[in-house]
């Protein structure tokens, strides 16, 4: 219990409480107390508890009794109800007709009771121990009563508002929280006032907070939107990041096979030669030569605008690579790698006999071990991108990959099927035969045509014997119009001599381009055996030797006129 100031130690109530000591209900001399008595001490005017404390020792028709005792000190002089015939005071708790009707609670009552409470509520606690905390006693302020006349307080003088007021946007909620305390009379007085206060401050820091937070949000989508709208015009409707004027400096810069215009672009980006790609396309655009670059090795400038670099790398000078041209033989290929890389004549070509078979040639490369060059047909005519420092065996690995490469686009392997060929070797040395006896591209067709024709088993011209001067150059190591007479070839044994050998050489008689390649896979139809180049814009085919007698004369007559 610590109701009316029971406080947590051993000490007893105060001895003048009714209550206490033998006089308690609990003891076993306890009397039952007669207020107004001849024998009943005078006692302080006593309020009554607003929650009181009933005992139930024996119910209301107990021992003891229920009734209540009379209070001399009302002072209204309120007569207490009639008692009930069985010791209790009887009360109308269900509002039927015959009840009383309840007195209604007058403020000077309600004050007078509260102060007659503190007072005895003052006297406890000088008797009893205090506590570590006791939390403040806030008396209660009774309600008024509702009136809607002219004198209520909370109507009649409303709280003076500020002439000028802030954006509601940024204003605090001061003013929200007045109107608030003036609609609702319970949030009036000194402590609403207060708790109002700390919660208009709470309010104004929040809205402070707020309106950094939208602000800062507001300036980075603003940025946001700004850099992306910036960037979307200028990728669609701008120029390009460019350099000015022709650069400075030297550098070498490698564009590996089959690298595009915008992959070049990439490269010269990063290497430092161009500002940015899209100014280098830009100007490939505009430069109709551009079309034709080709990867390789380039001796370029630094800083160079987009323009600058198009125009550079079109110079032929600028090529810091190796060209191999159609039809070389593989021995003066590797002249032309030790001429590139300063290095002693013949090295090359001893890299290429030592490493051919490291060199990635495909497995059909090899059918004959009669092959002069393993390499032969596999140096594909191209640039390559040849630094000052590169290895000879690495030049000869690039030339072997692009010729990878071509093969299998144009399928020698399936084309060879189709034209009865035993394998892709035969149709890559057909091709060489084409590049090596064709003077001119635009007859190459019917060159190969001639090839075939003579192939033939029941050739009746030639026999089955190709008959080219070419193949008895090349087994000779030589490049000569004057081969001698054909007894005499018959007699050169060697398998590239066609005037002996029946069929095609072992293999190929040089490195075929692609015009003397597809021809090779598709030649034009005809059934000649015989051609004789007249000038460059004529060839003369013939059927029967008869009629290749005849164009020979005439080739030896415009021979003379040329003289």
């Amino acid at each position: 219990m610590t109701e009316y100031g029971r406080g947590y130690g051993s000490e007893p109530w105060h001895p003048e409480d009714p209550l206490h000591g033998e006089q308690a209900p609990h003891g076993g001399q306890a009397q039952q107390p007669q207020w107004g008595g001849p024998q009943s001490a005078p006692r302080p005017p006593q309020q009554s508890d607003p929650y009181p404390q009933q005992q139930y020792q024996g119910g209301w028709e107990g021992p003891q009794g229920g009734q209540l005792p009379y209070d001399p000190y009302d002072p209204y002089g309120q007569q207490h109800p009639p008692a009930d015939p069985y010791g209790g005071v009887s009360h109308d708790y269900y509002g039927t007709p015959d009840a009383c009707p309840q007195q209604q609670p007058d403020p000077l009552h309600q004050q007078a009771q509260q102060a007659q409470q503190a007072h005895q509520a003052q006297q406890m606690q000088q008797t009893q121990p205090q506590p570590l905390y006791q939390p403040p006693q806030h008396p209660q302020q009774p309600e008024p009563p509702y009136d809607e006349g002219p004198g209520d307080d909370w109507r009649a003088t409303p709280e003076p508002r500020e002439p000028e007021r802030e954006h509601a946007f940024f204003a605090d909620r001061e003013e929200d929280d007045d109107d608030r305390d003036d609609r609702d009379p319970r949030g009036a007085g000194r402590g609403g006032r207060e708790r109002r206060g700390k919660k208009n401050k709470k309010n104004k820091r929040r809205s402070g907070r707020a309106c950094l937070v939208v602000a800062l949000l507001f300036v980075g989508a603003t940025g946001t939107v700004g850099y992306f709208g910036y960037d979307f015009i200028m990728s669609h409707f701008g120029s390009a990041p460019d350099y000015a004027g022709e650069g400075s400096g030297a550098i070498q810069i490698d564009i590996p096979d089959g690298s595009p215009l915008s992959e070049m672009g990439q490269i010269l980006q990063e290497k430092g030669v161009i500002k940015s790609a899209g100014a280098f396309t830009e100007a490939a655009g505009e430069n109709k030569k551009a079309q034709s670059l080709q990867p390789g090795t380039y001796s370029l400038r630094k800083k160079m605008s987009g323009a600058a670099a198009i125009e550079l790398m079109l110079d032929p000078k600028s090529r810091n690579g190796l060209t191999i041209r159609e039809g070389l033989r593989s021995t003066e290929v590797y002249k032309l790698i030790d001429t590139k890389l300063h290095l002693k004549a013949g090295t090359t070509k001893g890299v290429a006999k030592s490493e051919a078979k490291n060199l990635g040639l495909p497995s059909w490369a090899n059918d004959s071990s009669k092959i002069k060059d393993p390499l032969e047909g596999f140096l594909y005519p191209s640039t390559y991108s040849v630094g000052d420092k590169a290895k000879p065996a690495a030049v000869l690995k690039q030339m072997v990959a692009r010729a990878n490469q071509v093969y299998q686009r144009y399928d020698l392997e399936g084309n060879a099927r189709k034209l009865h060929l035993s394998s892709p070797m035969q149709l890559l040395t057909v091709a060489s035969l084409t590049q090596a006896e064709g003077k001119y591209k635009h007859d190459f067709v019917k060159v190969a045509r001639v090839v075939y024709n003579r192939l033939k088993p029941n050739n009746t011209e030639t026999y089955g014997l190709l008959d080219f001067d070419s193949t008895v150059n090349y087994a000779k190591s030589q490049s000569t119009l004057d081969t001698g007479s054909v007894d005499n070839l018959r007699n050169f044994n060697d398998p590239y001599n066609t005037y002996k050998f029946k069929g095609l050489p072992p293999g190929p008689i040089g490195n075929p381009g692609e015009v003397a390649l597809k021809s090779a896979i598709d030649p034009a139809k005809g059934n000649w055996y015989y051609f004789v180049s007249i000038s460059p814009d004529k060839t003369l085919f013939a059927e029967t030797n008869e009629q290749h007698e005849r164009n020979r004369r005439i080739y030896e007559k415009e021979h003379e006129k040329a003289r």
